[in-house]
């Protein structure tokens, strides 16, 4: 009887562990953003929690394996591999074919069956002829100012310099390139503002006629100013959008220009007298703003020819 009631516990404590850890993946996956989307803050966390719910439930089963591999020696690398196993696992299960405790037993299995192969290629004689062998990630090291240093961060990427390099150069050139494209729509839109604020002005008072006398009147410009009109305000600012996105697309290329194959050649024309314009203008707000100081001498040593010698 008090077998049975062992028998019994034991079998109730199983299934409570299985029951744990279905409902801990079935929470990682109902919190994975669908394809396309970014992940929440709060499902990141959501997920975290159930993860490492995961790794607690199972990591009885991680230390048998392990030392059933014979990898107590490398105990940190062991774990490591098995929490990929788990990771893989939970990405790939189907509850519908077997059981999560079921299907991450082979994954395990499969990390640690791998890293033991890994450690005993470098007994081989081929490998001692180099003096092949592995080691783990996370081994510390000395670097050369003597503080202690990962392997990871040991490793020299050689083109890790020449990208860091472009990278800041392909940024500061776009930069560059909004800034004088804002500068420009800027430049438009004073003058935009000025012509409408120079068509509102208040017209003169009629002259008096000659030989009306003493109390003739002058010509005087009557009080107050009238407002602009937004009708037009608004129209500027369509015209404004439609130059920068012209800039943008026609002479940086940094933003498609929607122009369709079958729009009339007037259309392209004007487009391309924009941009020609643009190119102008933008060349002496250059020249004229410190800003783009760099961008003009360019521009000027592009355009200087180079004396024969």
């Amino acid at each position: 009887m008090g077998a049975l009631r062992l028998h019994s516990d034991r079998g109730f404590t199983m299934s409570k562990i299985t029951i744990a850890l279905e409902s801990a993946v079935a929470t990682v996956s109902a919190n994975m953003p669908a394809e396309g989307q970014a992940q929440s803050a709060r499902q990141r966390a959501i997920v975290d929690r159930a993860f490492a719910q995961i790794i607690k439930l199972i990591a009885p089963r991680i230390r048998h394996f392990i030392r059933q591999y014979g990898l107590v020696a490398h105990w940190d690398d062991a774990e490591q591999v098995c929490a990929i196993a788990v990771h893989r696992a939970i990405q790939a299960y189907d509850p519908e074919k077997a059981q999560f405790t079921t299907f991450v037993n082979w994954q395990i299995r499969g990390e640690l069956q791998s890293l033991r192969f890994r450690l005993m290629t470098d007994q081989r004689p081929s490998a001692k002829k180099v003096e092949a062998v592995t080691v783990s990630l996370d081994a510390i090291g000395v670097g050369e100012d003597g503080e202690g240093q990962s392997i990871v961060a040991s490793i020299e990427d050689e083109d890790a310099l020449e990208r860091t390099e472009s990278a800041a150069s392909d940024y500061l050139a776009r930069q560059a390139m909004a800034s004088l494209t804002d500068s420009y729509v800027e430049h438009l839109r004073n003058i935009g503002v000025e012509r409408i604020r120079r068509k509102a002005q208040p017209k003169k008072a009629p002259r008096a006629e000659a030989g009306a006398g003493a109390g003739a009147h002058r010509s005087v410009w009557r009080s107050g100013k009238a407002a602009l009109d937004p009708v037009e305000l608004a129209e500027l600012e369509e015209r404004l959008e439609h130059n920068r996105k012209v800039v943008e697309g026609r002479l940086f290329e940094i933003a498609a220009l929607d122009v369709a194959e079958d729009e009339s050649s007037v259309a392209k024309e004007r487009v391309r007298q924009i941009a020609k314009r643009a190119a102008k203008t933008m060349s002496d707000l250059a020249g004229a703003d410190p800003r783009f100081t760099m961008m003009a001498e360019y521009r000027q040593a592009m355009l200087t020819p180079v004396a024969a010698h």
